[in-house]
C-alpha cells in the first residue's frame, strides 16, 4: 500500500470513528419556562376581546374595557353594561389583538410542570405550567400560593367549566397571575365561578349567571354572554416574566483533523439566553483552542491521536446539556516523490524518445515519416521493372 492510500485509509478509519460515537447530550429537548406571569400588552385593560363578534343577553356587567377585531358587530349593550371604554374595530383593538397573539404564542410555548391532563376537579395546584387536550373544571379546583405565584393552564383543544363550578384561590395568589391558553374554544357553563384570563384561538361562550373574575380575550372568534358579571384583573403588581429557554446543541460531533492543517468547529447551540459552552473533562488536542462564548475550536493540532473531551452548555437556565466527543487527529500527510518513467519505457525509435521527453507526438509527423515511407516502396518497385525489361 503507497503511503498515500495508507494516510487516506488512516483518516476513513478517524472519520467512521469520530461518526459512530457522535454526542451523547443529557438533555434530549429544551426546556421553556417563565419567571413571572404572561405579559399582555396592550390587552391588559380589556375584560372582553373578540375577533368577529361581541354578542351579550342579559344585563351583564363588564368592569374593563371592551374590544373587536377585526370585525365590526358589537350587540345586547344595552341591557348589558360596560364600565369601561368600548373599541370597535379601532387601532387600539388592533394593538390588543396583536398583543393577545404574542401572549397566546408565549403561553403555548412554555414547557409544563404536568401534563396528560384532563378533569382539574379536587386537584390543589402549586404554582406552574399544566397542560392537556380537553381541559375541564366539572366542581372544585384549589390554587394555593403568594401574590407573585402564577399558574398557567395550556389546553390543546377546548376548556369547559362546569356548571357550579368554582376555582379557589388562598394564601394570597392573585386573579391577574392565572391564564388559560386554549386551542380551540372555551365555555364557561352556568353558574360558574371562573378566575383567570382566558386566551382562546377561537371563541368564548360564558352561559347564564356564569361569573368571571379575569378577562375573556378571545384571538379569531367571537365572544357571546348571557347575563355575567365580569371583572379585569387591577392593580396587577407583579411585573411581567422573562422567557428563558434552557440549552441545546444542535451541529454534528467534531471532525477529524490533521496535525498542521488549520482546524475549525463551532459547537452550534441554541437558549435563551445565549448559551455558553465549558469543557468540564478531558481536553482539547495541542494546538487547538475553545471560544466559550461562540462554541468554537479552532487552531492546528499539533499532535496526532485520539483526544476525549466533555462540554457543558449553560445559560442559567436548567438542564443544562452535557456532550463528550472523541477528536480524532491524524499524522500529517507524507510529501509523495515524483514518479520517474524509466529509459526506453516510451519505446524505441523517434516516436519513443520523444514519449520518454514528455513531448507529445502529434498527427503531423507521423503522416510525414508515412508518405516518405510511401515514396520509397514507389522508388523499389519502378527499380524493379526497368532490369525486368532489360
Amino acid at each position: 500500500m503507497s503511503p498515500m492510500h495508507a494516510r487516506r485509509s488512516v483518516l476513513a478509519v478517524s472519520i467512521a470513528a469520530v461518526l459512530a460515537l457522535g454526542l451523547a447530550p443529557t438533555a434530549a429537548t429544551a426546556a421553556t419556562s417563565i419567571d413571572g406571569p404572561i405579559g399582555l400588552g396592550t390587552a391588559a385593560p380589556f375584560a372582553v376581546l373578540a375577533g368577529s363578534t361581541v354578542t351579550n343577553t342579559g344585563p351583564s356587567v363588564i368592569d374593563g374595557d371592551v374590544g373587536l377585531s377585526p370585525e365590526t358587530s358589537i350587540t345586547g349593550f344595552p341591557p348589558g353594561v360596560i364600565n369601561g371604554t368600548t373599541h370597535a374595530t379601532d387601532a387600539v383593538a388592533a394593538q390588543a389583538q396583536a398583543d393577545l397573539t404574542v401572549a397566546y404564542n408565549t403561553a403555548a410555548g412554555l414547557t409544563p410542570v404536568q401534563s396528560g391532563l384532563g378533569d382539574l376537579t379536587g386537584l390543589s395546584l402549586t404554582p406552574g405550567v399544566y397542560s392537556g387536550g380537553e381541559l375541564s373544571v366539572t366542581g372544585e379546583l384549589a390554587l394555593a400560593g403568594t401574590a407573585e405565584s402564577v399558574w398557567i393552564f395550556q389546553a390543546a383543544s377546548t376548556l369547559t367549566i362546569g356548571s357550579g363550578a368554582d376555582i379557589t384561590m388562598s394564601g394570597g395568589a392573585s386573579i391577574c397571575n392565572v391564564f388559560w391558553q386554549v386551542g380551540s374554544s372555551a365555555t364557561i357553563n352556568t353558574g360558574a365561578q371562573f378566575v383567570g384570563t382566558v386566551m382562546a384561538n377561537a371563541s368564548i361562550t360564558a352561559n347564564t349567571a356564569a361569573t368571571i373574575e379575569g378577562r375573556l380575550l378571545a384571538r379569531t372568534g367571537a365572544v357571546t354572554l348571557d347575563t355575567n358579571i365580569i371583572t379585569a384583573p387591577t392593580g396587577c403588581s407583579t411585573e411581567p416574566g422573562t422567557v428563558t429557554t434552557s440549552p441545546e446543541i444542535t451541529s454534528p460531533a467534531p471532525p477529524p483533523g490533521e496535525v498542521g492543517v488549520d482546524y475549525e468547529h463551532v459547537i452550534d447551540t441554541t437558549g435563551e439566553p445565549e448559551p455558553t459552552v465549558t469543557i468540564i473533562d478531558g481536553a482539547l488536542p495541542p494546538g487547538l483552542v475553545l471560544d466559550s462564548a461562540t462554541g468554537a475550536i479552532t487552531g492546528q493540532p499539533t499532535e496526532a491521536g485520539t483526544f476525549p473531551v466533555t462540554v457543558v452548555v449553560s445559560n442559567g437556565t436548567l438542564p443544562d446539556v452535557t456532550a463528550s466527543y472523541e477528536i480524532v487527529i491524524v499524522p500529517a500527510a507524507v510529501a509523495q516523490p515524483p514518479v520517474v518513467t524509466p529509459p526506453g519505457a516510451g519505446g524505441t525509435g523517434p516516436e519513443g524518445e520523444l514519449a520518454e521527453s514528455g513531448v507529445e507526438v502529434g498527427a503531423a509527423p507521423l503522416l510525414a515519416v508515412a508518405a516518405l515511407i510511401a515514396g520509397l516502396i514507389l522508388f523499389m518497385t519502378r527499380g524493379r521493372r526497368r532490369q525486368a525489361a532489360v
